[in-house]
């Protein structure tokens, strides 16, 4: 599968982030603990905002993120208070640059680690559901950037929790009617550049790992000697599919069929469920 990184808060450098903390992403894209795969190397992305522009930047590659000398450049240049990172282990679709996260449309990421199940048997129905004014941009053979713009056509850019389970509905749907037994596995983020939100579901009720950051204002009473804590807002928040430290209290699990919301002045986790 894949291993990724939604932050949201204060701008800081993208490589405080994704190659300082002792179990960083870089470090998990060879050394994964919870992941299927321990090692996650057939392609990278970030994408992130940048302040006063709506469109996210990207960059991704199909090399592993562990040696990638443009991505070393970026993330040590360049801050932002909204940033996605993805490494990926594919499930069976190409490695190319257009099948790497995150993927984005206009002022919307999209970034997804788990797998549609028997996707090359149900690939052509769900395709078929796409909004045909949308389906043109589909760049890539992924089931992720499928899921993507799935959610899209049912409106994820008015109502991301509604669009993302009537998304899995179709998903689950289509599965059964080709006898999956168990069709959706997923770990999404999201962000429209203010706002970010994250789901955890799976058809089998085994989702992927995921765990979102304690408050900023929690962590400094725990650990009053981390002085690197002082240095972000409380409206800081990580979410990872696994731990980037061992520091105590520092990360709690995002619930089974779960969705969370991280936006300024409110956190908020919601029971998700799939809709018609």
């Amino acid at each position: 599968m894949c291993r990724w990184i939604a932050y949201s808060g204060t701008p800081i450098l993208l490589s405080q982030v994704l190659f300082e903390p002792r179990h960083s992403l870089i470090d998990q894209s060879l050394h994964s603990r919870l992941g299927v795969e321990t090692t996650n190397g057939d392609g990278f992305g970030v994408g992130w905002y940048a302040p006063d522009l709506t469109t996210p930047a990207v960059l991704r590659d199909v090399g592993p993120a562990w040696n990638n000398r443009n991505l070393q450049e970026v993330a040590h240049h360049v801050r932002s208070g909204l940033f996605f990172a993805h490494v990926r282990a594919t499930t069976g679709t190409a490695v190319q640059q257009t099948n790497c996260h995150p993927f984005r449309r206009d002022r919307w990421m999209w970034m997804h680690n788990g797998a549609i199940r028997e996707f090359h048997r149900l690939r052509r129905d769900l395709a078929l559901a796409v909004d045909p004014a949308l389906y043109a941009e589909i760049e890539g053979s992924t089931d992720s950037e499928l899921m993507f713009y799935l959610a899209l056509t049912f409106g994820l850019t008015d109502d991301p929790p509604g669009a993302v389970a009537r998304m899995a509905t179709l998903v689950e749907e289509t599965g059964h009617r080709h006898d999956v037994e168990h069709p959706l596995q997923m770990t999404v983020a999201v962000a429209d550049g203010r706002r970010l939100w994250v789901f955890r579901h799976s058809s089998e009720g085994a989702s992927r790992s995921l765990y979102y950051s304690t408050r900023v204002d929690t962590l400094r009473a725990l650990h009053p000697d981390a002085g690197y804590l002082r240095e972000v807002s409380e409206e800081t928040r990580l979410v990872v599919s696994e731990p980037l430290g061992d520091l105590p209290g520092a990360w709690n699990e995002v619930p089974e069929n779960h969705y969370g919301v991280v936006e300024p002045g409110l956190d908020e986790l919601h029971a998700f469920r799939p809709v018609a």
